[in-house]
């Protein structure tokens, strides 16, 4: 499955929920401690959704915007579980 969403890094505290109207629609929102320098908030957005989704990190993906705040992720997993989790997690 895969899932848009939009990164603040550098923020006080790393979470994932909310919503952000986004180019490509409504993106999930997830903020992480991690500076956006040398990968580490890529980094961190990867392990903040996979504990976010109940997956193990493997299985979570950036398919696209490793240089940017709106990214592209793929999950690997059930995805009727995680279309769900999905929607919860959106509002």
């Amino acid at each position: 499955m895969r899932i848009s969403v939009r990164v603040r890094p550098g923020a006080r505290a790393d979470s994932v929920g909310g919503c952000w109207a986004g180019p490509r629609g409504s993106a999930l929102l997830v903020t992480v401690r991690a500076r956006a320098v040398e990968g580490a908030a890529n980094t961190a957005v990867l392990a903040v959704l996979a504990e976010a989704f109940g997956l193990r990190r493997g299985e979570v993906t950036l398919v696209s915007g490793a240089r940017g705040r709106d990214k592209v992720v793929e999950l690997d997993g059930d995805e009727a579980v995680l279309a769900a989790r999905h929607t919860a997690l959106l509002s």
